[in-house]
């Protein structure tokens, strides 16, 4: 989340954890949240930028990555977890 202060990135870490969870139904707490929503939108910014050159700019177009991007670690995690 390139532009923004600790304090930014870690509210819409937060909030892009917490939907990420509602959606995938995975139950977390709040420092989990922020990590997941942290490094979900690192995840999901270089998967853009490698794929399309650029990323989503803004409060919306990060929020959108940290989302997809937690949601995309939730989805890892439970696979790695089922198979072991």
């Amino acid at each position: 989340m390139i532009g923004y202060g600790w304090i930014m990135t870690i509210l819409i870490g937060g909030l892009a954890g917490w939907i990420a969870e509602k959606v995938m139904k995975f139950d977390t707490g709040l420092i989990l949240n922020i990590i997941l929503g942290i490094v979900g939108a690192m995840v999901g910014n270089f998967i853009l930028q490698t794929v399309m050159g650029a990323t989503f700019g803004g409060f919306i177009g990060q929020l959108a990555v940290a989302v997809g991007g937690a949601c995309l670690l939730i989805f890892a995690y439970k696979t790695v977890k089922n198979k072991a």
